[in-house]
């Protein structure tokens, strides 16, 4: 899952806490099932967005051949085989789960469940006094030494992992903090453990699961883990990793108890996603996510095959040849053929070329053709993140005006339309459509409303020709010079004569007055702008100050305290709307407390959103440039940062609209395009940017993996900010505390009820802007089956391999009957 636009490698501040999370590579990983979605109960959310099937053409084992070798894509070699280290990467992710212990996988609703090749029973077996998890693992588990996996296993991991030994290097501990002990049970097949608090995600602990001989001392966790596994328990063995090519080459384990693997190797390649159209072309994959326009060149020449056209008819139709007409193609020959030997050698050498051209783009289309295009939705999501550190948008109103400028439905379905893929923007920021834990409550926030956005705009004090100076007071202006020679130094005689007249009373509150009127007059009065945090005061606290005119116009300048606390007290309310646990009902804070209802009620949805307070009236549009909105001589711009890699084409169109919809509301940007390898490290994490588009998976325990996410940042003794993951720098303690309520209670609804009230204050504080799940595009083998866009499943690895008796004709029917119009373009 890991491209453009989704953060790579280790760059995540760590935590002053002592639960640093998962590094944000493992996290772009959709392999490993502690880092897929979660599981879907029987009582989905009425308005959950439609979901998009897997698409890797299922099919019975008795139906896949036995043997053959799979090449498939990875973006790089992996720079570790230890996925909890933090320079770990997607690689590293695919590798674990072809070769080690998961004790979860998820299905293709991502729903966790117990893997039986490694468990036979994992449940919560005490609560009183401590939590108490048994895990009884499958008698034939055994690492390919020959050991069984047991207790040693665990107790290994918990050390290595829980933060207490800082001799290892660790990318996260999560979960593993709260562990007291681990002994071993009835048997070597039981594995005692407990916790010294309770935790809800007690199943995402423990996958991968490593050796003891990779966790049990620092050395062989930092550095022998890094190029080669001491032990595997997986279907497959770690043969061999080629340091010239970064070729990873996987043979099938003859140790593995399970159903055997189908395939007798697996070869993870190295391909840049630039590259993976050419090297499909020279058939040297066999699987590989793709973008859109290779996706659709595929799609060409499967219509091509279709139409009975073969490479070198589709070249002339619309490849290299297909811009010679008869009376050019005549020329050409004339002119190779006339006496004119200079210009003739010229064009032959012309024709030449264009003729190998032709013949290349002939044997691709002939090739690709062999390929389907399967596609389902990632479980990750692009988001529009907002950088609230500094500048105009540490204004929540700033904020919220940004993100009430932007139609989400028109970018979701211009990425995801065209692809034939549900086009619904996310409703959460924590679980995609499909998971137990998602709700839409997009709501908190509200949707996309220009009037509303200029409106909040125009409190925070940004509005239409505020970037000028008052006409008349330039500085250095011909009437200051002549005034100021006139008057000269009789009237500083005058106000120095009055000065001294002055009762001695007054000489107490001059300097005080004074510093007002000079701060009234250069703007710097004290405000309480760009302080006020959703939910972590109460919005009757604020001072009120009353709204001032502007000298010498028309125009109200609205002080932002009294405005925000307004703004803040109508989101709280919203999200609190959600509330309906029954400390919140004793507390009054809920809606069916104040409703007086001893159940929950459904929050009123009849005037959702973020709001500007009551009579802010929009301020009236102006055409063109006039439109630009500025306060205290300052214009509103913000610096929107995009990559430019050849594989981020998408992600800077959908930036093209983003900046044309804030523009409308009066929002100029300054887009800034980088190189796609200092784009998230050099600029999203070190906040060198006010707008950005990236992407995070959602996660199957979005109360662990998600906390560091939206964490509030938290100042550091050299004054910089501890951001964990918090790329937006935007959060709250309530936030927090939701997010630790929901980890440490082991009631199942309850804990998803907490995850959905972090999620609308998460809306409200409008740091991060969901905008459209992910497109997975994957191109296959026509005769490759159990292969593909796996959509929110972990791939089961022994099942993948080519189908029985796949002839070519077949092959070509298969790629018919599959793949149709995949893209749903047309390709001509």
């Amino acid at each position: 899952m890991s491209q453009i636009g989704a953060p790579h490698g280790g760059t995540c501040p760590k935590s002053p806490r002592s639960r640093t999370l998962r590094t944000v590579a493992t996290l772009t990983s959709a392999v490993l099932a502690v880092t897929a979605l979660a599981g879907c109960s029987a009582d989905d959310d009425a308005d959950a967005a439609p979901v998009a099937v897997q698409d890797n053409a299922p099919t019975p084992r008795d139906l896949v051949a036995d043997g053959g070798t799979l090449r498939w894509a990875v973006d790089a070699a992996p720079t570790t085989l230890n996925a909890f280290q933090a320079d770990a990467d997607a690689t590293t992710s695919r590798i674990a789960g072809a070769l080690l212990p998961a004790l979860y996988t998820l299905d293709q609703r991502g729903r966790p469940q117990r893997n039986p090749d490694y468990l036979e029973s994992a449940q919560v077996v005490e609560t009183e006094p401590k939590q108490v998890v048994l895990y009884k693992l499958n008698q034939q588990a055994v690492w390919s030494d020959g050991r069984e996996i047991g207790a040693p296993d665990f107790v290994a991991q918990w050390r290595a992992l829980s933060g207490r030994d800082t001799a290892y290097w660790t990318a996260r501990n999560s979960g593993y903090e709260r562990i007291e002990k681990i002994e071993r049970g009835k048997n070597d097949l039981e594995v005692r453990v407990t916790f010294s608090k309770p935790y809800a995600d007690w199943q995402s602990l423990f996958t991968p699961l490593y050796p003891k001989q990779v966790m049990g001392s620092p050395d062989s966790f930092n550095d022998g883990a890094r190029t080669t596994l001491k032990a595997t328990a997986g279907p497959f063995l770690l043969k061999s990793v080629d340091a010239k090519s970064g070729d990873v080459t996987l043979i099938r384990s003859p140790r593995w108890w399970g159903q055997a693997a189908k395939l007798d190797t697996v070869v993870l390649k190295p391909v840049p996603r630039a590259d993976r159209a050419d090297a499909l072309a020279a058939g040297t994959l066999d699987l590989a996510e793709i973008d859109r326009s290779t996706a659709e060149r595929i799609s060409l020449a499967l219509k091509d095959a279709r139409a009975g056209r073969n490479g070198a008819q589709a070249a002339l139709a619309h490849g290299p040849g297909s811009s010679i007409t008869p009376s050019k193609a005549l020329k050409s020959w004339a002119l190779a053929h006339g006496s004119d030997e200079e210009k003739a050698e010229e064009v032959r050498a012309a024709r030449k070329k264009n003729q190998e051209a032709i013949a290349r783009y002939a044997s691709a289309q002939d090739t690709l053709a062999t390929y389907v295009v399967r596609k389902s939705l990632e479980p990750a999501y692009t988001q529009l993140s907002l950088n609230g550190e500094s500048g105009p948008l540490s204004d929540e109103r700033v904020r919220r005006a940004v993100a009430r400028a932007i139609d989400r439905q028109e970018l979701a379905e211009s990425v995801l339309k065209p692809l034939g893929l549900p086009a619904k923007p996310p409703g959460s920021h924590l679980a995609l459509a499909g998971q137990a834990a998602y709700k839409d409550s997009s709501d908190a926030l509200g949707g996309q409303d220009t009037q509303e956005a200029r409106a909040l705009l125009a409190d925070a004090g940004w509005v239409p020709g505020g970037a000028e100076q008052p006409a008349g007071t330039k500085a250095g202006s011909e009437a200051e010079k002549k005034e100021g020679t006139e008057k000269g130094a009789s009237e500083k005689k005058e106000a120095e004569k009055k000065e001294a007249e002055k009762p001695a009373k007054s000489t107490a509150t001059a300097p005080a007055d004074a510093k007002k009127k000079s701060d009234e007059a250069s703007g710097d009065a004290p405000s309480d702008e760009g302080l006020y945090i959703v939910g972590d005061d109460k919005p009757g606290d604020r001072r009120a100050v009353p709204a001032q005119a502007a000298p010498g116009t028309g125009t109200h300048v609205l002080t932002p305290a009294p405005a925000a606390a307004l703004q803040g007290a109508a989101l709280q309310a919203r999200a609190e709307a959600l509330d309906t646990r029954p400390e919140a009902l004793e507390a009054g804070t809920g809606s069916a407390a104040r409703a007086g209802a001893p159940q929950a009620v459904k929050p009123d949805r009849g005037a959702a959103g973020a709001y500007a307070p009551r009579g802010t009236a929009a301020p009236a549009a102006v055409p063109g440039a006039q439109q630009a909105l500025g306060k205290d001589g300052k214009a509103l711009s913000l610096r929107f940062v995009l990559p430019s890699g050849p594989g981020s084409e998408s992600l800077r169109t959908v930036g093209d609209r983003i900046v044309r919809m804030l523009d409308a509301v009066g929002i100029r940007t300054e887009v800034t395009k980088v190189p796609d390898e200092s784009f998230f490290k050099d600029h999203i994490a070190s906040g060198d940017y006010d707008l950005a588009l990236y992407s995070w998976p959602a996660s199957a325990f979005p109360a662990t993996d998600a906390r560091p996410i939206f964490a509030k940042p938290e100042p550091a003794s050299d004054g910089s900010l501890m951001v964990e993951q918090n790329y937006s720098r935007v959060g709250t303690d309530r936030i927090d505390q939701l997010f630790d309520q929901a980890a440490g209670t082991l009631d199942e609804e309850e804990a998803l009820e907490l995850v959905r009230q972090a999620d609308a204050r998460i809306w409200a504080a409008a740091g991060s802007i969901p905008l459209y799940q992910r497109p997975q595009l994957v191109a296959a083998r026509a005769d490759l089956v159990n292969a593909g866009a796996w959509g929110f499943a972990a791939p089961r690895y022994q099942d993948i391999g080519f189908e029985k008796d796949a002839s070519p004709k077949k092959a070509d029917k298969k790629a018919d009957k599959r793949t149709g119009e995949k893209t749903g373009e047309k390709a001509d």
